[in-house]
């Protein structure tokens, strides 16, 4: 974190203490002075229809046992509203977009009856999730392409707590950018009340003409593969510019998903400190607050948003250019993405957060085999970009290999003139820095002209898995690589 690392609530009693110097520490400027809240926050409500307007469809649950939920699930294209008066006819999941929300609590059990009512085959990959092999979605290596009209019976059992997505791993960019997403958000009943009330948020964005049709998944040739396909609508839960009311000291506990194809999210909310609970899979060890949090595609953010300011007010959110690589912040605009309105209720004051949140070991690396992966991309003899890992497109690579029980570090290097958010299918990793809060990621952001390391234990879940750049357009490109996990 940079700047001043102390809360409102802090730095007044510092600066009421005497202690001059705290304010001419503290870069960028806190919150502004919110009301003097009258009652604490447990036990008082959000205001009344406080995510009205941003609530997900819920799956019809088929089976009374409730540790067990059991749904049907079809890929269709329908006509959805993405703001009053203006739909467009996108890929969905049971009609919707996002997809149903998948809530359940650890160590549920999820079955799900598919079905591809598509123009064209698909798959499911369970994004995060420790699913096994059979499960993972990626066709040509855990299943065959579920083809227009056919089904597919996918059941696992959900064991970490966290915020999950799924969505399509064939033709990805394609699919997932015309709608075919959805939320996981496996609960944990032991989480303190201090965090807030859980709201998903699953940001993306829409490529359409001037029409309001969806462009051809290919839109912008050799340059979008290499750029990324940024949409030109933004959405927040599948919609344009959608309201969320909010009580001064009233805390929400915001779990952002970034389901687009390639456009990176800076959260941030002017005069607010937020509070990192955790990401990928859950907590990470220590809470910290923060001014801004960077989510790539395919990661997730778990933070308190504690509203300040003056009822009656609303504040925006803003979607914020991120520097990804050459061009992609030049002479960009910020867009507006989320409504936040402070309703005219009296302020509470919220609990305190606690500092530790979760006891996580470091993996054992002594003796550690290491794997080396280079992010690469190269021109062929015709001039064409080629995407690949180690230099190598997917459909020319070698897997990589490793053992049930053996422990690996992979070193990631990026040497091209872009950004990757890298995605490993099927395990946690640990990214081996001592400057960041230790968690357990399943998506990192490798730096364009950087390296990082991660530490990787492979459990008791043999096959071939996937790993990859999540700017989607990069991995249909070639920026995808294999890793066989043996048996003993």
């Amino acid at each position: 974190m940079s700047g001043c690392c102390l809360s409102f609530r802090r730095f007044a009693a510092c600066f009421a203490a005497g202690f001059a110097g705290c304010l001419a520490a503290c870069s960028p400027p806190g919150p502004a002075a919110p009301p003097v809240p009258t009652e604490p926050a447990a036990g008082v409500t959000q205001p009344e229809g406080w995510d009205g307007e941003l609530t997900l469809a819920l799956p019809v649950d088929l089976n009374p046992d409730p540790h067990i939920l059991e749904f049907e699930l079809d890929a269709r294209v329908a006509e959805v509203e993405i703001a009053p008066g203006q739909s467009v006819s996108a890929w969905t999941y049971n009609g919707s977009v996002p997809g149903p929300l998948i809530r359940a609590q650890v160590g549920d059990r999820v079955i799900v009856h598919f079905t591809n009512h598509l123009p064209e085959a698909t798959t499911i990959h369970w994004h995060g999730l420790r699913v096994p092999n059979a499960m993972d979605g990626a066709p040509g290596h855990t299943q065959e392409p579920i083809a227009p009209g056919a089904s597919f019976h996918y059941e696992f059992t959900v064991d970490d707590a966290g915020t999950y997505w799924y969505h399509p791993h064939l033709d990805s960019s394609a699919q997932v950018g015309w709608g075919l997403y959805g939320a996981i958000l496996v609960e944990d009943p032991a989480d303190p009340d201090a965090f807030g009330d859980d709201l998903v948020l699953v940001l993306s964005d829409l490529s359409v003409d001037e029409a309001g049709a969806l462009l051809p998944a290919d839109n912008g040739g050799e340059f979008g593969d290499l750029f990324g396909r940024e949409g030109s609508v933004l959405l927040v839960n599948g919609r344009i510019l959608p309201t969320l009311k909010a009580r001064v000291g009233k805390p929400q506990r915001w779990r952002v998903i970034n389901a687009a194809r390639a456009r990176y999210y800076n959260i941030r909310m002017p005069g607010h400190l937020l509070t990192r609970l955790g990401g990928d899979n859950g907590l990470a060890a220590r809470s910290e607050e923060l001014y801004s949090i960077v989510v790539v595609p395919g990661e997730r953010a778990d933070f308190v948003f504690t509203p300040q300011g003056e009822p009656g007010v609303a504040e925006i959110l803003q979607w914020v250019p991120v520097e990804r690589g050459f061009g992609t912040v030049f002479n960009r605009p910020r867009e507006p993405m989320l409504n936040v309105e402070i309703v005219d209720l009296p302020a509470v004051l919220p609990e305190p957060i606690p500092r530790e949140l979760r006891r996580i070991d470091p993996i054992d690396v002594s003796g550690a085999a290491e794997q080396r992966i280079e992010l690469t991309i190269v021109t062929d003899s015709d001039g064409a970009v080629v995407m690949g890992i180690n230099g190598d497109p997917s459909w020319e690579a070698e897997p990589l290999h490793a053992q049930v029980g053996e422990t690996q570090i992979w070193r990631i290097g990026n040497q091209t003139d872009f950004s990757h958010p890298f995605h490993l299918h099927g395990y946690f990793f640990q990214v081996l820095d001592d400057a960041r809060i230790p968690e357990w990621k399943d998506t990192v952001n490798v730096p364009t002209a950087s390296e990082l390391a991660i530490a990787v234990r492979f459990d008791d879940r043999p096959g071939m898995w996937m790993f990859h750049c999540h700017i989607l357009d990069h991995a249909e490109s070639g920026m995808m690589g294999h890793l066989m996990v043996g048996e003993h």
